[in-house]
């Protein structure tokens, strides 16, 4: 790293375990880590060397913003700070550790990157009472990552780095049948197809090793985790039973969006669990915004260009199935467990609009038992697998315990591909 001077700010380049990369930080032991024009323009330098050599730039915060005395110079500098950060958008990972305040203009910086980590310390705010790091994850959606201390935080920074800078390759012959402990992954599913499951244990299970959950705290009905599988760095999106049953809902939509164009423009593959009833139903959705929001998970999914497979586990139902990157969507291959099932309602929903009349004139007290009978017979007539193999939308239907090394022969098998497009932090 340089030397310390009045710039507030130091930059540098060295490797992470023989990774290149590019890191800058804000100096807190001069003037609170405020940024001046000079410190902005050392921010500049390092983001366009990051660029020009390919490699992933890590910016450490703690910072009270743009120096108050320099006015207007300083906002400038701090615009071409993010006009930086912008222009190397989807061309090289950038990562922010924010290790204490990062305050006004500093708070940009890092909701500009593609990863975000705080350490317990990290504060990210505009005006006013600062959020912790942690309490940022759960309420303004900027951090994917926490950390208890500085040390955890660089650690998780490092990880990202060699993550998103060296995502090695493919290597599907050395996949294993079942989970990585050997175990069929449908075992990780409850016997009932009724019963909310925990899906993260199942994420985990494709992976070669543990994989990092960002957002956790965050509309957790979805689940996104980078991680290596066969090999190489690959990006996983999941439908979670135990909450809203699975339902994608606005914050879901938009949290999947963002992960899903971070992994296109940065070229890492993707992996699709889908396990939904549909779009979370009840009054008020639509004041969430959830038309506008969901339509930006389909927007990234049609737009994605990286090899990216879908696997339907338990179900898939109406429009939900579409943005869970069906086939419509240019899903490279969409695979389907035996008992799994792709409809446009749930087969108790489609009884209650397909017989309502019938329904209407069955004695009450027979009329659970004729819903059951006729849900039963509606399954097996449209939400079965067998159509949706029959008409292409799904491609095959395959054994849990070969799970794994289908995906892997599929993902190899496509063309590389990367977003011609940023990072916007949706």
């Amino acid at each position: 790293m340089a030397a310390k001077d009045d710039s507030g700010v130091l930059h540098g380049r060295g490797q992470v375990d023989g990774t290149p990369a590019v890191a800058f930080a804000t100096d807190a032991t001069r003037m609170g880590g405020a940024l001046g024009l000079a410190g902005c323009r050392r921010i500049v330098t390092a983001i366009d060397t990051a660029v020009r050599d390919r490699v992933p730039v890590a910016g450490l915060w703690h910072s009270g913003g743009a120096r108050l005395a320099e006015g207007v110079v300083a906002l400038d500098g701090a615009g071409q700070v993010f006009a930086a950060m912008v222009r190397a958008s989807g061309r090289v990972p950038q990562i922010s550790a924010v290790l204490g305040p990062a305050l006004g203009s500093a708070a940009y910086g890092p909701a500009l990157t593609d990863i975000v980590i705080a350490s317990r310390a990290g504060r990210v705010f505009v005006t006013g009472d600062a959020p912790s790091g942690r309490s940022g994850a759960t309420g303004s959606e900027v951090v994917h990552l926490t950390a208890e201390n500085d040390a955890a935080a660089l650690g998780r920074t490092r990880e990202m780095i060699l993550l998103l800078g060296r995502q090695g390759r493919l290597s599907p012959d050395d996949v294993t049948p079942g989970s990585r402990a050997g175990g069929s992954l449908d075992t990780l599913l409850p016997s009932s197809p009724d019963l909310p499951y925990d899906v993260k244990p199942l994420v985990q299970a494709l992976f070669d090793a543990a994989g990092t959950e960002l957002h956790a705290d965050w509309a957790p009905n979805i689940v996104t985790v980078l991680g290596r599988f066969a090999g190489r760095t690959v990006g996983v999106v999941a439908n979670n039973p135990i909450a809203l049953d699975g339902s994608l809902d606005a914050d879901a939509a938009e949290k999947a969006a963002r992960f899903v164009r971070m992994c296109d423009a940065l070229a890492v593959p993707l992996i699709v669990l889908a396990d939904t009833p549909g779009y979370l139903p009840g009054p008020g959705r639509d004041w969430d915004g959830v038309v506008r929001r969901g339509a930006k998970l389909l927007h990234a999914f049609a737009e994605a260009v990286v090899p990216r497979v879908t696997l339907v586990t338990r179900r898939a139902y109406g429009g939900s199935y579409i943005a869970m990157n069906s086939r419509a969507l240019g899903a490279t291959a969409v695979f389907a467990w035996p008992t799994a099932e792709v409809a446009a309602l749930t087969p108790e929903a489609a009884v209650n609009v397909l017989h309502r009349k019938r329904l209407a004139a069955t004695p009450p007290g027979e009329r659970a038992r004729v819903r059951e009978h006729l849900a039963t017979h509606e399954s097996a007539q449209t939400g079965g697998i067998d159509r949706a193999v029959e008409i292409g939308v799904v491609d095959a239907v395959i054994e849990p315990t070969h799970t794994r090394r289908r995906i892997a022969l599929a993902l190899a098998a496509a063309p590389a591909g990367r977003g011609a497009h940023g990072s916007i932090p949706l």
